[in-house]
């Protein structure tokens, strides 16, 4: 056997052993292999439930592939179409656009999605939110009354908040965070993109509670 040979047939079991997935593309030429890498990112991201982060997305393409590159091209390919490639979460994931969202219901079962929110629950939320970590005492000093813990278990089992660090209080009681799915769900990247609060609104509520 060859040396060429021999090399050929090393490279052959070397694939065999590892799954065969060419993420380089070499033998294709440069706008068939780009076409292909924008493939497998759609893919990836229309088989993921929830965003996909760029190490993830850098897996399946060679290493000269920009992936914000890719993704913005993806995302010049859906501007017509009714779903669209956004980021969310520290991620990017697929999404229904929200005009369409009324043709959804009428014509899908969907099951029971609901995400609705009664007016403390929202209010719980947001002071999480803004105020994480924070224990039920801390939450007591926002609200001026405790909040109770089957309020705060509802939206544990909407995975909207988590537990957090313990509080430095006597007890060391659990703490309340927001989780990943918060971020997907009111649209943010990360919680730095959470709207600047009106001081001047949050100081009359308080003025008006102590009063």
């Amino acid at each position: 056997m060859t040396s060429a040979a021999k090399q050929k047939n090393s490279k052959s079991k070397e694939a065999g052993r590892e799954g065969v997935f060419d993420r380089e593309l070499e033998d294709l030429p440069q706008e068939l292999r780009w076409r292909a890498w924008m493939g497998r990112i759609e893919a990836v991201l229309f088989a993921s439930a929830t965003p996909v982060g760029r190490d993830d997305l850098a897996r399946v393409v060679g290493q000269g592939a920009s992936v914000e590159m890719l993704i913005e091209d993806i995302q010049g390919e859906l501007a017509g179409r009714p779903y669209e490639l956004m980021e969310a979460a520290g991620g990017w994931m697929l999404r229904t656009k929200t005009q369409f969202a009324e043709a959804i219901k009428a014509s899908a079962d969907l099951g029971d999605q609901s995400l609705a929110f009664t007016e403390i629950e929202m209010g719980v939320l947001c002071a999480i939110a803004y105020h994480q970590p924070i224990d039920r005492a801390g939450l007591k000093d926002v609200f001026g009354k405790e909040v109770s813990r089957d309020l705060l278990a509802r939206l544990r089992f909407k995975d909207l908040i988590a537990s957090g660090p313990r509080a430095p209080r006597p007890g060391a009681p659990h703490t309340f965070v927001t989780t990943k799915k918060f971020l997907m769900t009111f649209d943010l990247q990360t919680l730095r993109d959470l709207p600047e609060l009106d001081l001047a609104v949050v100081n009359a509520d308080e003025t008006t509670r102590t009063a």
